[in-house]
């Protein structure tokens, strides 16, 4: 078997997805366990990060030629940022972690119905029964889910409106998830017309909706100030103590760098199969950490669930199908050697 030419650079790619991505969803599980109203700050801080590196790295400062018209990226901008934002301000409803990744798994049901409707796409039954496993998939760990929050009323916890709330942030990650389908279709249709320039994307994407965050300024000021009074930590090596929730800021803001900048770098050197088997597994690996490291409730209907996801996206992507494909080609190999032996 001959490895692609560009073998290295989508197995650095693949590594900075695991290692940045994988860490990313660790620290802003700890993040939210120091205080779960800090996503849109930890949004912010991603957003402007970005932002500068591009505009010294990507723009040379503003000197580099743009390839996309600077209007087309108000639609992927509006749209990247709404997703964003509700995705991290959702751990104020009383969202948990392992929820939160298996709900953005089953992003494939709202990217296949926008595409049957908008682009007016025609699907195989495989295609409709994975669906069909990831929408019962996420749907029964949706209702376990609820089933815990609604029953903690008996534990004598004071959340009268729990339930509430909760029921409040499912919807808010629906939303985000039609949002996300919307971002996937535009951008298709742009990098058709212009080519494909991710590193142009991903500055623009993040430093044009930068001024929108003055509309979120008290919830920014109020979670900042909070990170600063938090807990001090003691940085290894140096031992000097910083307080644990911008500490955790930091390494969210740094491992999102990474994961996203390999991603992108993934969808240039691979197929869009091998992308989407890759961060299937990524999310799976994340999910198992939250798990296990974090020791986060997970009955066993979650796991039921997270499995009926995980199978689903794979029949989604074919990978299956194309495993029973290459064992029935390697048996029938071996059958007509033998037979001509």
């Amino acid at each position: 078997m001959r490895l692609p030419r560009n073998f290295k650079s989508i197995a650095v790619a693949i590594a900075g997805v695991f290692l940045g991505c994988c860490l990313n969803a660790l620290f802003l599980e700890y993040l939210v366990k120091c205080d779960p109203g800090a996503g849109t700050m930890a949004t912010f801080a991603q957003y402007l990060f970005i932002a500068v590196e591009g505009f010294i790295n990507t723009y040379k400062f503003g000197t580099a030629k743009r390839y996309i018209p600077f209007k087309s990226y108000l639609t992927i901008v509006a749209t990247f940022f709404t997703c964003n934002v509700l995705n991290n301000y959702v751990f104020d409803f009383n969202i948990s972690m392992p929820l939160h990744m298996i709900f953005r798994s089953g992003s494939l049901i709202t990217n296949m119905a926008m595409c049957k409707f908008i682009l007016n796409k025609k699907y195989t039954g495989m295609k409709y029964l994975s669906v069909g496993l990831i929408t019962l998939g996420v749907m029964i760990c949706t209702i376990v889910t609820g089933q815990e929050v609604s029953g903690d009323k008996g534990k004598g916890i004071d959340m009268d409106n729990s339930f509430f709330w909760w029921s409040i942030g499912v919807l808010i990650l629906v939303l985000a998830l039609f949002a996300s389908s919307l971002l996937g279709i535009y951008q298709e249709r742009l990098y058709k017309k212009y080519g494909k320039h991710p590193n142009e994307a991903l500055f623009f994407t993040h430093l044009i909706p930068l001024p929108a965050f003055l509309i979120l300024y008290s919830n920014i000021k109020e979670h900042f100030i909070m990170a600063v009074n938090s807990p001090p930590l003691n940085l290894p090596v140096i031992n000097y103590p910083v307080p644990e929730t911008l500490l955790y800021v930091a390494g969210n803001v740094i491992t999102q760098y990474i994961c996203i900048k390999s991603v992108y770098k993934l969808t240039t050197e691979a197929s869009s199969l091998s992308c989407t088997l890759v961060l299937t597994l990524r999310k799976f690996v994340s999910l198992l950490i939250s798990i296990l490291y974090f020791d986060n409730g997970f009955t066993i209907g979650h796991w039921i669930g997270a499995f009926c996801v995980f199978i689903g996206t794979l029949l989604f992507t074919e990978l299956l199908q194309l495993f029973v494909s290459e064992f029935t080609k390697k048996k029938d190999t071996k059958k007509y050697k033998k037979k001509r032996l």
